[in-house]
């Protein structure tokens, strides 16, 4: 019985789920909206929720605390110069995931998770959607 056990099952092991989540949020804030798994997603929204929390904050302890989940040191610096800054009057929520159906090998459930209050020159992720699947039935 897995009671009061709050994390999902990402991969076997605590390393390899901890290298995952750190290249997703990587790749979720270098980007701002990327596709995974329904389950990998909601796992992921934790560990961004908290890190742009730290960013919000913006003092030398938070960006080394953030250094530890973040290899990547010009992702580092968006989210302290860009992030934290769109992000500081909003007291949480930074992400959203949207459903996009199954995954065509093994029917895993997919979605979206993309930052809210995105500029408005990047395309949203229900439109990006769009474009794939008509791009599938051409």
């Amino acid at each position: 019985m897995r009671h009061r056990k709050r994390l999902a099952k990402i991969k076997p092991g605590h390393s390899h789920r901890k290298a995952t989540l750190s290249n997703m949020v990587t790749s979720l804030f270098e980007h701002e909206l990327i596709n995974t798994t329904h389950s990998r997603a909601r796992e992921l929204r934790r560990v961004a929720d908290s890190i742009i929390t730290f960013a919000k904050r913006g003092d030398l302890h938070a960006r080394r605390m953030v250094l530890k989940s973040v290899a990547d040191k010009r992702v580092v610096n968006k989210l302290f110069d860009e992030l934290g800054p769109r992000y500081a009057t909003r007291q949480g929520g930074y992400t959203r995931l949207i459903k996009s159906g199954p995954r065509r090998g093994d029917g895993a459930p997919m979605c979206f998770v993309e930052l809210v209050d995105r500029p408005e020159g990047t395309r949203s992720a229900a439109a990006t959607e769009t474009a794939e699947s008509t791009e599938e039935n051409e």
